[in-house]
């Protein structure tokens, strides 16, 4: 009767092992909660680089299988990159579009296929509604308005007549480009000391930053007032050719950027750029957050902004701390 009873407790034992080593393996074998396709415009500088390590992160932390793909700074390559997710029948696609215009077509596509689509960091023009369901990114109009009204104040403080300004822009017709010029332009409009000499497409690049300043330099010298930059790296291949001209950026000319990684901030401590506009790369954990509530069939923001701030010489800069990009 006892070897009846420990055999009986012997089996139920085996039995549990036996379930228990059953759920763990179909537990490891268990598709992920979301599949997301995402397209990143390139690695063109700390800001974009940092947004792709912040997105690789957050797709770890919330379960996300990622499938992830660099268009090195081609239309033509983040077009082939959706067609892949959509024929490899991901839960979601993101991307970053590196100019507003000639999307229709593939997101047509995205949608005849039942995928939803978010805008990361920049937005599109479209001939058709509802290709896309959200954006999330910066809001880059207020960024130039915020940069605007840093130079008013700026102006202000230093009793200044009359202020000659040059601007290096973003990428032509991509929309930090648009917005933050539009931005800038309509808050200075009632300032009457306020003129642009010219603007000039940068790219967003730190080879065209140089070279747009050594044009700039060239064609209006010394009446230069003040350099109004889109992005950090532009602004840094622009200093040094301030500097071989035997101007002091930051004191000759007033410089004023727009992204604040830990480059641009460094170099604001240093006294030779002004102001720079915070435009955080941190948008991983909206992303999986809204990728997650979309294939879970909920509703979703149509746009969603994060809070940024300025950093500037009317600020005890040492007080900023590190900014991971």
């Amino acid at each position: 009767m006892l070897r009846n009873k420990s055999y009986k407790v012997l089996g139920i034992l085996m039995a549990l092992m036996l379930f228990a080593g059953c759920g763990a393996a179909a537990e490891d074998t268990a598709e992920p909660e979301l599949l997301l396709g995402f397209s990143q415009i390139g690695s063109e500088s700390a800001w974009r680089i940092g947004n792709t390590r912040d997105i690789e992160s957050a797709a770890e932390e919330h379960g996300v299988s990622l499938m992830f793909e660099n268009a090195n700074q081609s239309q033509a390559n983040q077009i082939d990159a959706i067609r892949r997710f959509i024929a490899y029948k991901v839960d979601v696609i993101a991307f970053s579009p590196i100019v507003e215009d000639g999307w229709d077509n593939v997101l047509m596509e995205a949608r005849e296929a039942g995928i939803p689509v978010i805008l990361v960091d920049r937005d599109i023009k479209t001939e058709i509604d509802g290709l896309t369901t959200c954006l999330i990114g910066a809001d880059f109009y207020n960024e130039g308005v915020m940069a605007a009204e840093y130079l008013i104040r700026k102006a202000d403080e230093l009793g200044l007549e009359s202020v000659n300004i040059v601007e290096i822009t973003g990428t032509e017709n991509s929309t930090p480009m648009r917005q933050r010029q539009a931005g800038f332009a309509d808050t200075i409009a009632g300032d009457e000391r306020m003129h642009i000499l010219e603007s000039i497409d940068g790219d967003f690049l730190k080879s065209r930053g140089a070279e747009c300043m050594r044009y700039l330099l060239d064609t209006y010298g010394d009446e230069i007032d003040v350099v109004y930059s889109h992005n950090d790296e532009m602004t840094l291949g622009a200093l040094p050719e301030i500097e071989n001209s035997d101007l002091v950026p930051g004191q000759d000319i007033i410089i004023i950027s727009i992204d604040a990684g830990q480059e641009a901030i460094d170099v604001l401590k240093e006294g030779r750029i002004n102001c720079v506009v915070e435009c955080t790369p941190n948008l991983g954990d909206e992303l999986m957050e809204t990728a997650l509530r979309l294939k879970n069939g909920e509703q979703v923001e149509a746009v969603i902004h994060p809070v940024e701030q300025v950093f500037s010489d009317e600020m005890d800069v040492d007080s900023i701390g590190p900014r991971g990009y």
